[in-house]
């Protein structure tokens, strides 16, 4: 499993609800098709975080990495809907960092592990 990571803030004015609405509908359109594995939306507690958090967490999981290629080009495709759904979260966020990361030690690094 590989966990695509967003950290996410909102553009000012933008309601919460709405965006998580958004993602929903666009996260559910990208695993109805087999483009993801799982996804949650979280939000900061009681703004109890540090200065540099931000204020959503939205974490993709994908199988293996050929599924989030599998996503990606979902993206890439010239389709009204994509783009309407894309566009309906993106143009919500104000700024956003990602990372990808993968459970550790995970069974390849472990077998060679094994082998030192």
């Amino acid at each position: 499993m590989n966990l695509y990571h967003c950290s996410i803030d909102l553009k000012d004015g933008t309601k919460a609800l709405a965006f998580a609405n958004a993602v929903e509908l666009w996260m559910g359109y990208l695993q109805d098709r087999g483009a993801i594995r799982n996804w949650r939306l979280l939000r900061r507690k009681l703004g109890l975080a540090a200065d540099s958090c931000r204020d959503f967490l939205l974490e993709i999981e994908f199988n293996d990495m050929t599924q989030l290629d599998q996503a990606f080009r979902t993206l890439e495709a010239k389709d009204e809907e994509v783009e309407r759904l894309y566009n309906n979260v993106n143009t919500l966020i104000a700024s956003s960092e990602i990372g990808l990361y993968r459970p550790f030690p995970d069974p390849e690094r472990a077998e060679r592990m094994a082998l030192i």
